[in-house]
């Protein structure tokens, strides 16, 4: 399955966008790179994001960010050259949720170990859920 990914660095990071999208250029990973002024957009199947993401993260745990992205880069959707220029929508929400990353990198890093991403847990079997509706939790 594709995934998009952005990954944002904090202003207060030693890494810099740049810095994120060579190391993604000169890797082995098959993967869609656009370079934003936030940090760069990924592209690709949903296990080789993952890696590429742990690769990344370890440059600088407390100032590098993951974020979701509904749309792959160039979507028509959402591109800007289709709809006629102006800010690409959820454009401002980056734009105010990265004013926020100086503050939470310099608390992730003041309590020393980064918690790691946590592993997405696998879906109800449909059997257990037929069960829990039957009987309850317990």
């Amino acid at each position: 399955m594709l995934v998009t990914k952005y990954v944002i660095t904090s202003s207060e990071s030693n890494i810099l966008p740049s810095d994120i999208a060579m190391k993604i250029y000169g890797s082995k990973y098959e993967v869609t790179v656009k370079e934003t002024c936030f940090g760069v957009v990924i592209n690709g199947e949903e296990d080789v994001i993952n890696a590429l993401i742990k690769e990344i993260r370890a440059l600088d745990p407390a100032g590098i960010f993951i974020k979701d992205r509904g749309f792959p880069p160039g979507d028509p959707r959402r591109c800007r050259g289709r709809r006629g220029g102006g800010a690409r929508p959820g454009f401002y929400m980056i734009e105010s949720e990265s004013k926020m990353l100086p503050m939470i990198s310099r608390a992730l890093a003041s309590v020393g170990e980064v918690p790691a991403i946590p592993e997405k847990k696998k879906p109800l079997a449909i059997k257990r859920l037929e069960e829990i509706i039957k009987n309850g939790l317990s």
